[in-house]
């Protein structure tokens, strides 16, 4: 592989099994592990066996899978390709899935078992040129270890130039039909590095990251772990019962969690019995993180903690507020906890207001950030392309305001801004309020449509292990620290909220829910 400005991400992989060769480099949960020779090998015959069956540079490759050893060397065979790697969601429904196909048009798929009959039927008619099940056999499928036999374990010799697409991700759609983001070599290289650096990573690392391998927080620490050369424990989903000993006396330095995950973990009365000793930090993000939550992690878990926030899918890491940060508030500075942090490193960021102009400190604006790691475009969306990326400004409609010292405080998205009698509300303020009750673990708000005011504040919220909701007493734990017109008109207590695969709250399905309930 050639390159001109730095090593391709492609690379990652070939110069750790040059150092280390003999060091873990993936780690399945019941300890089985591949070194990085090993690894590199097995993704080397991979790349030769797919370019013997026809998979090329800019070739799509689509994969339908948990997360495992196969994915993980499929996106590193398609880095050393050039071909296009297409993470599909795992948990869509069969006509989802035949809409992201269609539009993705893949060369060649890769599936696990469980799924092949939603992924033929997705794929009927298309023209693909190789079909491969990871764990076992079905009629028009080779088999995954058959096709590594195929292969030879020579380095490839590939030119991936920096704008050449090496994934397209499709957005989990909370708002609309999912765009499909074009994602260049530069962006991935770019990101990976910067992460490197932003979550403070040592290279004697051991780390985890909870999300799905079809997103990008799923895939970057891969790389990330690739090249900085240690190893990565691959779970196939999030669950308490895998995680939870391997923080506590499987040795992991450090994992990415997601806040409904961490909540999960401090709910289990099991949590208690470690000290942690090994694990050196917590990285967490893709959703709010209430400071009532974070302050029970920092205490149970004794770890530094990094909060990571960003229009990832798009344009990788725009926030950090560091392990620093988070002892300073353990210090006293407590207000912290509610802050995604400053600027990322290499990331330019502005607040701004609807006119496109800077707000002052203090003021919520728009956050418009750009670096060198945000995505092409989207496939096929030249007006959606156009209004997102503004003069080489990227913009997701997150909102937030910024205190005197530069640190940013999220205060929702543009679009779940509720308007209540001409006041803007926005949800997130209450929502980290509703979490302070102590009978309150998760809490969603929305709006919901009025006839006086145009939209009134409705909660859902989850109870704590053990606890049960009494509405009435946590709408008055609200009118303690709320103006009276952000206290929810109604509180209803539910099982749980629904979240995409981020871990992301779907408003939408809250409002529908409102719309088919309008009494509640």
């Amino acid at each position: 592989m050639s390159y001109a400005t730095g090593p391709a991400a492609g690379e990652f992989l070939r110069m750790s099994a040059d150092r280390f060769p003999d060091r873990a480099c993936l780690v399945l949960g019941d300890g089985t592990s591949w070194t990085f020779a090993e690894t590199n090998q097995r993704v080397n015959r991979l790349v030769d066996a797919m370019r013997r069956r026809g998979i090329g540079r800019g070739d799509r490759v689509a994969i339908f899978a948990v997360n495992g050893v196969g994915y993980a060397e499929v996106l590193f065979a398609c880095l050393k390709l050039g071909a296009t790697y297409v993470p599909l969601n795992n948990r869509l429904s069969a006509g989802e899935t035949r809409v992201l196909v269609r539009r993705a048009a893949p060369a060649a798929v890769f599936v696990d078992l469980r799924y092949v009959e939603q992924v033929r039927a997705a794929i009927d008619g298309e023209r693909l040129r190789l079909a491969v099940v990871f764990d076992g056999d079905a009629a028009g499928f080779d088999g995954y270890q058959e096709l590594l036999g195929e292969g030879s374990p020579v380095e490839p010799d590939v030119v991936v130039a920096e704008e050449d697409i090496v994934g397209l991700a499709f957005t989990s759609g909370t708002t609309g039909l999912p765009k499909g983001v074009l994602q260049s070599q530069r962006m991935i290289r770019n990101l990976t590095t910067a992460i490197t650096l932003d979550y403070e990573i040592r290279p004697d690392e051991f780390r985890y990251s909870s999300s799905p391998m079809f997103h990008i927080g799923g895939q970057t620490p891969v790389f990330m772990h690739a090249w900085r050369g240690f190893p990565t424990l691959l779970l196939p989903q999030f669950d308490v019962d895998a995680v939870l000993p391997w923080m506590q006396s499987g040795g992991l330095t450090g994992c990415f969690l997601v806040p409904t995950m961490i909540s999960a973990l401090l709910a289990d009365e099991r949590v208690h019995d470690a000290d942690y000793a090994d694990l050196r930090s917590i990285i967490y993000g893709a959703a709010p993180m209430p400071p009532a939550v974070l302050r029970r992690a920092i205490e149970v878990f004794g770890c530094e903690f990094v909060n990571a926030f960003g229009a990832g899918t798009e344009t990788g890491l725009q926030t950090v507020l560091g392990s620093a940060d988070h002892r300073r508030a353990a210090a006293g500075a407590e207000h912290l906890l509610g802050s995604i942090g400053k600027p990322a490193f290499g990331v330019d960021l502005r607040l701004v207001d609807a006119d496109g102009g800077e707000v002052a400190r203090g003021e919520v604006g728009e956050i418009v950030t750009r670096n060198a790691q945000t995505m092409s475009g989207y496939l096929d969306m030249p007006d959606e392309t156009a209004e997102a990326l503004r003069d080489g400004w990227f913009r997701a409609g997150d909102l937030a305001w910024q205190d005197a010292e530069g640190y940013l405080y999220l205060a929702g998205r543009r679009t779940d801004m509720i308007i209540r009698g001409g006041e803007n509300i926005y949800p997130i303020e209450i929502e980290d309020v509703l979490c302070q009750h102590e009978d309150v673990d998760q809490a969603a708000v929305v709006g919901a449509p009025d006839e006086h005011w145009g939209e009134v504040v409705v909660a859902f919220v989850v109870a704590r292990a053990g606890r049960e909701i009494d509405p009435e007493a946590v709408r008055l734990h609200c009118r303690t620290r709320l103006a009276a017109y952000k206290v929810p008109l109604r509180v209803e207590a539910v099982d749980a909220l629904p979240l995409n695969a981020s871990g992301k709250v779907v408003r939408r399905a809250l409002r529908d829910r409102l719309a088919e309930r309008p009494n509640l």
